[in-house]
């Protein structure tokens, strides 16, 4: 965000309107922003999960001045605790005009208009939602939560009811647990910012194919710096710097014959071994402990290996999972190249591997189910009425769901409802 307003107004926690807001004052404070040439304004206040009234009279002026995308906390994330709630509805108005152009980019470029196809978009929950209805919070893991519904639907599929996911990019490896129920976390932090959008729970370490590799004197370094696409790793041609791919070039799992000729400056060579091979001979001598360029190159290997083992770990055996009873189902670009070496570690004895393994998370968007989510906090005592009011509420949420699904064309028998209390 760029510009904050504040607007004398104050609803107690009770209900009480200690300060009325001033709605000259509020119009006057949105015409000064638009003045400026923001687009885009997230409102949030205190207490305003509960009593909205002066969020919506705010909302109203800034979409009757013409502001592209309103972002109201109550609509966002009708959630109690201020800090939360406000850096969700800022999120939210910060992603969702750059998501609203993607959309529509996609959407002309496959004629929507002409062919009546329908597009879809991928949640971090893992449902498929419209794209006119897409919002910028529930963007921010929707790629990840694709190979979440992709290992869970391939995993049983191949009979297995108990998957760890292992996905090694070029830049990061996610792992996520599943064994017949998908698990969620409703309040994530992504980048120091805290979203409370329903998100798959996908746990990220540094580790991928583009991982860079340091020797600082003292210790072996994986990552977390990546080389990304462009440079690439040294066997890109692109003078890039020695990162994981390269020591699996080195060690002679990737295979230069076997990999597409799309490298260096005319993107027509072959990966490049012999700078990889001088570059850890080079490195070899640099340590100077006698070890050779393979056994320098191996070493680095482990200690990335060692770094996905320990993500396996927190979303498994600190949480009480026997990992040893799971299948690890192996996607990603890189996947395959390690996926024997955390079994190994992890005392695992079945890989999967799905024949669409470096596009899963792309196919499970292609099997993952239409979704809408409504969350809203309700402040009772736990007793014997709460289970009514819960209830009340449930069917207010459950209202607003189905009248998302039909709208996008689902018949009313073919939705099924969840509700669940966070207490």
């Amino acid at each position: 965000y760029q510009d904050i307003v504040e607007l004398d107004e104050r609803v107690l926690a009770d209900g009480v309107v200690e300060q009325p807001l001033d709605e000259a004052k509020a119009r006057a404070a949105l015409e000064d922003l638009k003045g400026k040439g923001y687009k885009a304004v997230a409102i949030v206040f205190m207490h305003a999960y509960k009593y909205p009234e002066h969020e919506a009279i705010v909302a109203r002026l800034a979409r009757e001045l013409g502001f592209e995308q309103v972002s109201v906390s109550h609509e966002v994330s009708p959630l109690i605790k201020y800090v939360g709630r406000g850096d969700t509805t800022v999120i939210d108005a910060y992603l969702s005009p750059v998501l609203r152009r993607y959309v529509a980019q996609v959407s002309s470029e496959l004629d929507v208009a002409r062919t009546g196809a329908r597009v879809m978009f991928m949640m971090s929950s893992g449902g498929l939602t419209a794209a006119d209805m897409f919002q910028g919070k529930d963007a921010i893991l929707s790629g990840p939560a694709g190979g979440v519904v992709g290992l869970a639907k391939t995993g049983e599929a191949a009979g297995f009811d108990r998957v760890i996911g292992f996905d090694m990019g070029g830049t990061s490896t996610d792992v996520a647990h599943f064994d017949g129920e998908y698990e969620r976390a409703f309040e994530t932090e992504v980048a120091g910012v805290r979203v409370r959008a329903p998100m798959m729970l996908i746990h990220t370490v540094a580790a991928g194919g583009g991982s860079i590799l340091h020797f600082d004197g003292e210790r072996f370094r994986v990552g977390p710096d990546s080389a990304g696409a462009n440079p690439g790793p040294a066997c890109y041609r692109n003078g890039g710097p020695l990162a994981v791919t390269d020591a699996n070039v080195m060690l002679g799992k990737l295979l230069p014959e076997f990999f597409p000729a799309l490298f260096g400056p005319n993107q027509d060579e072959r990966l490049d071994v012999e700078t990889v091979r001088d570059r850890f001979a080079a490195m070899a001598v640099e340590i100077g402990d006698g070890r050779s360029p393979e056994d320098v190159a191996d070493g680095f290997i482990r200690i990335a290996v060692a770094n996905m083992v320990e993500a396996i770990k927190k979303i498994s055996v600190q949480r009480g999972y026997d990992v040893t009873r799971y299948a690890l189902s192996c996607f990603g670009g890189a996947g395959g190249q390690h996926a024997c070496l955390v079994a190994d570690q992890l005392g695992m004895k079945s890989i999967l591997v799905h024949p669409m393994s470096g596009l899963l998370s792309a196919y499970g968007m292609g099997l993952a189910d239409i979704r809408a989510t409504r969350q809203k906090a309700l402040g009772v005592p736990l007793d014997d009425e709460a289970p009514a009011a819960l209830g009340a509420l449930g069917v207010e949420l459950e209202v607003e769901c189905l009248g998302e699904l039909e709208a996008q064309g689902i018949p009313r028998d073919a939705i099924r409802t969840h509700l669940r209390a966070h207490i």
